[in-house]
């Protein structure tokens, strides 16, 4: 799975459950008509029960910037998992949504599949929201930039990003 590329994101919840986020890479597409996502969720996590608990979340697709964020929901760093380091909004089912990320979706729990050690969350889409920056990936243990029209990488908090070409050829470290 090294190989693979995947999207950044962070699976957020806000409810009786609790306020919880946290990074995760599995999100895909479940259907167009009706719109529906899945998230992969480790089981026995926090963030798994506020979402059973309270029936909806969030997905932010992060933008290439927000490496830092990332590093921050999945629990590293001094500001680990906390909401402070991003700037938020509430979507229409009390999730936060990041502003300034790739993308965002506000979704309510249409069912969850136990599957190894995760769970899969299928969730309806409620709201879809496209932003401007492009989409933070991770391949190969590291953040990268997908699509760059220029060699170079930039240094984040979290780390060096890479930048992968459209031809999938690589730039940085």
């Amino acid at each position: 799975m090294r190989a693979a590329v995947t999207g950044v994101n962070v699976v957020t919840t806000d409810g009786v459950g609790g306020r919880l986020g946290r990074t995760v890479r599995a999100l895909a597409s479940v259907s167009a008509e009706p719109e529906m996502l899945l998230v992969c969720i480790a089981r026995g996590t926090p963030l798994l029960e506020a979402v059973r608990t309270n029936g909806v979340f969030g997905v932010s697709v992060l933008a290439a910037h927000q490496a830092a964020l990332a590093e921050t929901f999945a629990g590293r760093g001094p500001a680990r998992f906390d909401f402070a380091a991003g700037r938020w909004h509430t979507g229409a089912t009390g999730a936060l949504l990041l502003d300034g990320a790739a993308a965002r979706f506000d979704c309510v729990v249409a069912w969850t599949v136990e599957a190894g050690a995760h769970t899969i969350v299928i969730g309806d889409v409620l709201a879809a929201e496209a932003g401007d920056a492009p989409p933070l990936a991770y391949t190969d243990g590291d953040y990268a930039r997908i699509g760059a029209t220029r060699a170079g990488s930039a240094e984040t908090p979290a780390g060096r990003v890479r930048a992968i070409g459209r031809r999938g050829e690589r730039s940085g470290p």
